[in-house]
């Protein structure tokens, strides 16, 4: 594609695309002014991701090559070939996805692209690489092995995770739309209201990914519903361990909260005038909204099988979402998608 840089070129396709799965083609559908920064930080949330995420090396060892790792976006001058070499030899072997073993063999140079970064750009990356990691940490901290189950213990601690690791994203998006793109958003919009606006856009979706997982994270050692709610209720871990589905009376109570969080997503999406960004936009919040949609209606045993969008639903969804690309046509077909739930 024209005016890509040789690493977008490199990195940007299909190894992206491998690792990103629905949000590729939000990155796909991006002016291309904003698609090689926000590429290019994704991949790198995805390698610190895979780097936490590898649960057969000891998590101290995890936390120490985060720290690395986390050093290295931020500019230091560590030995980025010796990190490299690490990943590739220690880690590499022990993943079961292709696409994130690649990840784990192309990590300098995704650290050389970073290189090419200037100004702006520069800066909103390693901003939220920092709390993307320093959430990455304390999912090792907070949830050490499998067995015994361990929980967040407050709804402020669910809060400024849901910030840590999506919140954030939010803000980074909103800053860079202003760097790089003046007219992104419709004329008078208050650059502090957008980036509070995209905060709770980001916690939003994350917040559907932890309903959504709620018996898969159980299965994991996770809860991250908080203590302080189901505590009250006589329950315990070993409780939710033996059965998840005792949570859902507090479940419920947080889907309530990431419909809050998405709407204010539909309004971030409506301020937005240009029509390409619109639709870019668009995508994770409409897959967000149907999600949730889904997740109200399913039944506990689709539940524990992992409730989530069709592949024939999302092609639809793609097509619809192309269609209603306005301000009054998101909002349209966002009521639609969460309506369904309902019939």
């Amino acid at each position: 594609m024209e005016g890509e840089s040789r690493y977008e070129k490199e990195l940007g396709g299909a190894l992206l695309a491998s690792v990103s799965r629905s949000f590729y083609l939000t990155l796909k559908a991006l002016p291309a002014v904003l698609r090689e920064p926000i590429s290019l930080a994704y991949l790198l949330a995805r390698t610190a991701d895979t780097i936490a995420d590898t649960a057969q090396v000891p998590g101290d060892l995890r936390l120490a090559v985060l720290d690395d790792f986390s050093s290295l976006v931020q500019g230091s001058s560590k030995d980025v070939a010796d990190l490299s070499s690490r990943l590739a030899a220690e880690f590499r072997p022990l993943q079961t996805d292709a696409a994130e073993a690649t990840l784990m063999a192309r990590t300098q140079e995704a650290l050389a692209w970073l290189q090419t970064m200037q100004g702006a750009r520069l800066e909103a990356i390693r901003k939220v690489l920092a709390p993307i990691i320093h959430g990455q940490k304390l999912d090792i901290q907070r949830f050490p092995s499998a067995a015994p189950l361990h929980s967040i213990e407050t709804a402020a601690e669910l809060e400024d995770y849901t910030w840590l690791v999506a919140g954030c994203v939010g803000e980074f998006w909103t800053r860079l739309c202003f760097s790089e793109m003046p007219d992104a958003f419709a004329p008078g919009a208050d650059r502090e209201t957008m980036i509070q606006t995209g905060i709770r856009y980001g916690k939003g979706l994350q917040l559907v990914n932890i309903l959504r997982d709620i018996f898969k994270d159980a299965r994991l050692g996770r809860c991250y519903l908080p203590a302080a709610e189901w505590r009250p209720l006589g329950l315990s871990e070993k409780d939710i361990a033996a059965n998840p589905a005792v949570l859902l009376p507090i479940w419920k109570n947080w889907l309530a909260s990431a419909d809050e969080h998405l709407r204010h997503g539909i309004d971030y999406v409506c301020a937005i005038s240009h029509s390409r960004l619109r639709h870019a936009t668009a995508l994770p919040v409409l897959f967000g909204v149907r999600t949730l949609a889904i997740l109200e209606s399913a039944s506990e045993q689709q539940l524990r099988e992992g409730a989530k969008i069709g592949r024939l639903e999302i092609g639809s969804l793609l097509v619809q979402a192309t269609m209603s690309n306005s301000q009054e046509g998101i909002r349209n077909l966002a009521r639609k998608l969460r309506g369904k739930s309902k019939q």
